[in-house]
């Protein structure tokens, strides 16, 4: 990849709505989209969103002051900043850009974000959660299929889901708009979002996997090295460290050592989750991946390199601008075809 500006411009709803270049949303990964990776990906033209996650109050106050863009949202946990409103708040007023929802029912806090005018994303696994989405107004809903990396259902893959989402908004609320996420790393992955009638695309695990991304250098090489056949959907890493996820979410990330050793046994892992929990957090400060997670998904089988998020976003624009183009080349190929058979 090179350092130049893209020239090439797709121009859908999400871009007039948000006034970006590109259509392509940063996911607000904790730790991974830090003030940097976000103010980044905002400066090369589409949406940074800064990780909120389970709330730590610390970590975003530290990151909430590296970003330099103006242009910069966030987006949390909904389940897990609930019982801390004023944080919440706080980060409603200070990136007033865009409040992402994931998780959990998003009706209390998404009446807080519409009553202060900020743009509300919400993400969505099921049909029925798109539905709650609309009925509270939300501006954007985000169809995750379950390629995506870190938490989510297994209920429903990208492809058949966005589609059905598109097809929802539609009917119900037409002004609403949708963006595809789940095993889209490239722009062939946004091109195929834009068919499927999306408004543009969110992307984590390729974004994870850039030079400003608040990720330990091991982690990326090994996620350049895997392939999406390495990832697995489990909820190891939420025993051990008691994260209350309700029944069905788990979590997709790399396998590794201890996944292997305690996937599967989950009910042991619990009864020993103190001892267990002090090597994960060791072993998450020492960089031995081996042990700790590396949060990613399927997509990971389309990393090859670490590019800047510039480069990254050109990349993938450009991408999706040849494929794009090459489609409607290949229509009027047939149509010329069908007129000489004529």
């Amino acid at each position: 990849m090179t350092g130049s500006h893209a020239t090439s411009v797709l121009t859908t709803r999400l871009t007039k709505f948000f006034g970006i270049q590109h259509p392509i949303i940063l996911a607000p990964m904790t730790p991974a989209a830090g003030g940097v990776l976000a103010s980044a990906v905002s400066d090369a033209g589409a949406l940074g969103l800064l990780g909120g996650g389970y709330g730590d109050r610390a970590w975003f106050e530290a990151e909430t002051a590296k970003v330099t863009h103006p242009r910069v949202g966030c987006g949390f946990i909904t389940w897990s900043v609930t019982p801390d409103v004023e944080l919440f708040d706080r980060a409603l007023a200070q990136r007033p850009t865009a409040m992402m929802l994931s998780f959990g029912d998003p009706a209390s806090l998404g009446a807080r974000v519409k009553k202060l005018g900020v743009h509300l994303i919400c993400q969505v696994h099921t049909i029925e959660h798109a539905k709650r989405a609309i009925d509270i107004g939300a501006d954007v809903i985000v169809a995750q299929g379950t390629e995506a990396g870190g938490h989510g259902f297994s209920v429903r893959s990208t492809m058949p889901f966005v589609p059905d989402v598109v097809d929802l908004c539609a009917t119900r609320s037409p002004k609403t708009l949708v963006a595809a996420a789940g095993g889209i790393a490239d722009g062939r992955g946004l091109a195929a979002a834009l068919m499927l009638g999306a408004d543009g695309v969110l992307m984590g695990t390729r974004f994870w996997a850039t030079q400003e991304a608040l990720i330990h250098e091991d982690a990326k090489a090994r996620v350049v090295a895997a392939s999406g056949d390495d990832t697995i959907r489990t909820t190891v890493y939420d025993v051990v460290r008691q994260r209350a996820w309700p029944f069905p979410y788990t979590g997709r990330l790399l396998r590794n050592k201890f996944v292997e050793e305690w996937h599967g046994r989950e009910d042991e892992l619990g009864k020993i989750q103190a001892d267990q929990l002090q090597k994960v957090e060791a072993a998450s400060v020492s960089g031995d991946h081996d042990t700790a997670n590396v949060t990613v998904g399927e997509a990971i089988g389309l990393v090859r390199d670490l590019p800047t998020a510039r480069e990254l976003i050109d990349s993938v624009v450009a991408q999706a601008v040849n494929r794009l183009s090459a489609s409607s080349d290949l229509i009027r190929t047939a149509d010329a075809s069908l007129r000489r058979v004529k």
